[in-house]
């Protein structure tokens, strides 16, 4: 078999295994990326790059060690949903660093972070003042989580007892050029409504419309194909 057949072959075998690996791995491999899951991720794509090409490992060799590379995290977070103990072998403990406006530095050493740093992952939340910080995390991910005190934080009509109308997520109701029928009738409106609303907007037709998406107060955003 030509040489370069082999590796389309080879190729294609572990590109579609590493596709079905990640999907059954789930989305939390990028969300929640820990450093055992990074080193995974690694060695998984280490061994689907050398499947492809290195001929020397024979490709049922090869499969079964991406295979058996992507059930064992699987296997390991049932396992760590059932225990406590060994979730936080396998993916740690998030780390208190600022607690009550202090800093803990001896947990700083022990997650070898400098206060640099420390002040670098404050400035990516936007918190430049260690004493406006009631609590920072440190998450299993690598993420500072941030609680500012009370008195720096973000009023909100919450906070000052202002009640609010509910506002739900807006709906499209055309989309290239085309009527989503299905919204149009969940909301209760017809096709003579929504062409009379887009050409308050600057629209001719229906087929002038890129977008055209309205909220839960009734309100019309119409984005048309050329701008105005």
């Amino acid at each position: 078999m030509p040489e370069v057949l082999l590796i389309l072959m080879r190729s294609i075998a572990a590109f579609f295994l590493l596709l079905l690996m990640t999907r059954i791995m789930g989305k939390k491999q990028i969300s929640q990326l820990t450093f055992f899951d990074y080193c995974v991720g690694i060695t998984i794509g280490s061994i689907a790059a050398a499947l492809s090409i290195d001929q020397n490992i024979k490709i049922m060799n090869g499969l079964v060690s991406l295979i058996i590379w992507g059930l064992f995290p699987i296997i390991l977070a049932f396992i760590g949903m059932k225990s406590m103990i060994f979730s936080n072998i396998t993916d740690g403990k998030a780390t208190i660093l600022i607690q009550n406006g202090e800093v803990l530095y001896k947990n700083l050493k022990n997650n070898l972070i400098t206060i640099d740093e420390l002040l670098l992952l404050l400035r990516e939340k936007g918190t430049f003042k260690v004493s406006d910080v009631e609590m920072a995390v440190l998450e299993t991910n690598g993420k500072l989580s941030v609680l500012l005190k009370t008195n720096q934080q973000t009023v909100t009509p919450q906070t000052l007892g202002i009640p609010l109308e509910q506002e739900h997520g807006p709906t499209v109701l055309i989309m290239d050029g085309k009527i989503l029928k299905k919204s149009l009738e969940n909301l209760g409106y017809s096709k003579e409504w929504l062409e009379g609303e887009v050409q308050k907007q600057g629209a001719k037709s229906i087929k002038d419309v890129f977008l055209a998406q309205i909220d839960s107060r009734g309100n019309m955003y119409v984005d048309l194909y050329e701008d105005q």
